[in-house]
C-alpha cells in the first residue's frame, strides 16, 4: 500500500505462527476449582458425628481396656485433622474465587486501555 497507511494486528506482530489467534481465558477453571474445594468441605462435614456415632458406647461397654481408651485419644486427633482440613479447604475456595475475580478485572483494566486505540484507529485492531 503506497503512500497509505497499513494495518496490522497485533496477532501479526507474531509473525507467520501467530495465525491470528487471541489470547482468551477464562474464570471458569478457577471457579470449578473452587467448587471442588467447597465440596470436598461439605463431604467431611458429618464426619464427626459418624466418628462420634461408631464410638458410642464403645469405652463404656469394655470397661477398662487400655487400648480402647487410646481408641478416644485418636479420635479426638482425627477429629482435629478433619476440621483443620475442612478449614484448608474453605480457606482455597476462597482463594481461588479471589483469583478469578482478579483475572476479570485485569481484564476489563487491559480492554479499557486499549480502547482508546480502538477509538483513535491507531491501526491495531
Amino acid at each position: 500500500m503506497s503512500g497509505g497507511r497499513q494495518r496490522q494486528r497485533l496477532s501479526d506482530l507474531a509473525g507467520p505462527t501467530g495465525g491470528g489467534a487471541e489470547l482468551r481465558h477464562s474464570d471458569g477453571p478457577w471457579t470449578r476449582a473452587a467448587g471442588g474445594a467447597e465440596a470436598l468441605r461439605t463431604h467431611m462435614g458429618p464426619v464427626k458425628a459418624e466418628l462420634e456415632a461408631a464410638h458410642e458406647g464403645l469405652v463404656a461397654g469394655a470397661g477398662a481396656l487400655v487400648a480402647l481408651a487410646e481408641l478416644g485419644a485418636v479420635r479426638d486427633s482425627w477429629e482435629r485433622r478433619i476440621e483443620a482440613a475442612r478449614g484448608e479447604c474453605d480457606d482455597l475456595a476462597g482463594k481461588l474465587r479471589a483469583v478469578a475475580r482478579t483475572q476479570c478485572e485485569t481484564n476489563e483494566a487491559v480492554k479499557s486501555a486499549f480502547a482508546p486505540v480502538s477509538a483513535n484507529d491507531g491501526g491495531i485492531r
